[in-house]
């Protein structure tokens, strides 16, 4: 018998989602909140990502020097994320410990204090986690591609934002992001583990019904519109690693497009894991670029990268360059493994462990309770929790004619953003990381 689910709405907006899973004395509790990084004005960049940390600073009833030690202390664990569509918090309890959670959740969605001396604590911890980032060249490589592939749209923009707006952001600037977004009707509570789904619906109306719901924020984006054509960059920075990265336009997560390109994004690199947070095991020897680039040294590793998003994002193709090859040596073989998908369909055998290998990643992100209450908010964050639902009915329903199609859709060159990292040979500059 399938877990009991339960989704409804409280009187001031807040949604709630509820999931009965009775093989554990755990309960997970995520509060997802409808902003991200797609929410921010220019100026502004990665304000809700430092707004997510400034709710690990503490509010009146509970002291940013208490939290950790009361979870730690009942068996707990938390954390916090911020993405492109959304930021979520989350605390995995013992069964009977998770009121903990509860309060703590209702409490710093309207009493986070934001005290100026924190603000500016936190100001040095993500400038250094800015500037310590930029020693890496994966991300030097990734921010340059993002922000080509995206002429207006604010996915251009990395989640941790631009150094000039983090060093110029006010605490009155971040405590207003935090009023407009972090109110119950822009909010989703997610719970799943062990519990009867009338007593814990009974304990979120008592601590969430009396905080004032106003209205969900609105965020129709115009779309980005299709790209113009093919662009090439490089970024020189310290290292003796050449990386290639190929960003091509993909569809968003709610387009029936989205299953097909999973099946093809597994052919090509390996199945990407839409979990994030956690779920793994499936290798990806046996995709087409693996065998063509790795097992024939052209390339040391090879990895693609699918993401669930509410507007059209970018599949992105990493390689790992050979110390034999060359970055025009794997782009043209990659190419040519293309133009095969793209002029015949991919055999039925393939494409049935293509979707086999996908399914059994999308299994192993979704069994353990803590992943359950993520997926029974996370899928809500683009679409709707019927989309997790049927994912692995709609996976196997892709054919090899339908791959054929998305491989000559989206991966036209057109549509794509090449980016190569062409290393200077200098060490990277060290920095102290701010505590």
């Amino acid at each position: 018998m399938p877990p009991a689910v339960l989704q409804t709405r409280l009187n001031n907006g807040l949604t709630v989602h509820l999931k009965e899973i009775h093989t554990a004395p755990l309960i997970s509790h995520w509060v997802w909140y409808r902003v991200g990084s797609r929410d921010e004005l220019p100026g502004k960049t990665g304000i809700s990502h430092w707004v997510e940390h400034m709710q690990f600073k503490g509010t009146p009833a509970y002291q940013a020097s208490v939290l950790d030690r009361a979870i730690s202390r009942e068996g707990g664990a938390w954390n916090a994320f911020t993405f492109l569509d959304w930021t979520a918090y989350y605390e995995t309890l013992p069964a009977d410990k998770i009121d903990l959670g509860l309060r703590l959740e209702a409490d710093r969605m309207v009493n986070s204090l934001f005290d100026p001396r924190e603000v500016e604590s936190e100001r040095s911890v993500i400038l250094s986690e800015r500037e310590g980032s930029e020693n890496e060249p994966l991300f030097r490589l990734g921010e340059a591609v993002q922000r080509a592939a995206f002429a207006s749209h604010p996915y251009r923009n990395e989640i941790v934002g631009e150094l000039e707006d983090l060093r110029a952001m006010s605490r009155d600037d971040l405590y207003a992001h935090y009023r407009r977004y972090y109110i119950p009707a822009n909010a989703l509570i997610s719970v799943a583990g062990d519990f009867e789904i009338p007593a814990m619906l009974a304990r979120l109306e008592e601590l969430y019904s009396p905080l004032a719901g106003g209205e969900r924020v609105a965020r129709d984006l115009p779309l980005e519109p299709p790209p113009a054509g093919e662009q090439r960059l490089e970024v020189v920075g310290p290292g003796k690693t050449t990386y290639l990265q190929v960003a091509y336009r993909a569809p968003r997560a709610a387009d029936p497009d989205f299953f097909a390109f999973s099946v093809l994004d597994s052919l090509l690199t390996g199945p990407s894991s839409l979990n994030m947070f956690g779920g793994g095991g499936v290798s990806n020897k046996t995709s087409r670029l693996y065998r063509l680039l790795v097992e024939k040294e052209l390339a040391v590793s090879i990895s693609g990268g699918l993401q669930a998003t509410i507007d059209p994002f970018v599949y992105d193709t990493i390689a790992t360059v050979h110390p034999k090859s060359s970055v025009e040596k794997i782009l043209a073989a990659c190419d040519g493994e293309i133009q095969r998908l793209q002029d015949a369909p991919v055999p039925e055998a393939e494409i049935a462990r293509a979707i086999k290998q996908a399914r059994a990643l999308f299994a192993y992100g979704s069994e353990n309770i803590t992943n359950q209450a993520f997926w029974l908010g996370y899928a809500d964050m683009f679409d709707s929790y019927a989309w997790f639902t049927d994912y692995l009915a709609r996976l196997a329903q892709v054919t090899p004619q339908d791959v054929q199609r998305a491989a000559q859709v989206y991966l036209a060159p057109e549509r794509r953003v090449v980016g190569v990292y062409v290393p200077s040979g200098e060490e990277a500059p060290e920095y102290e990381e701010a505590e």
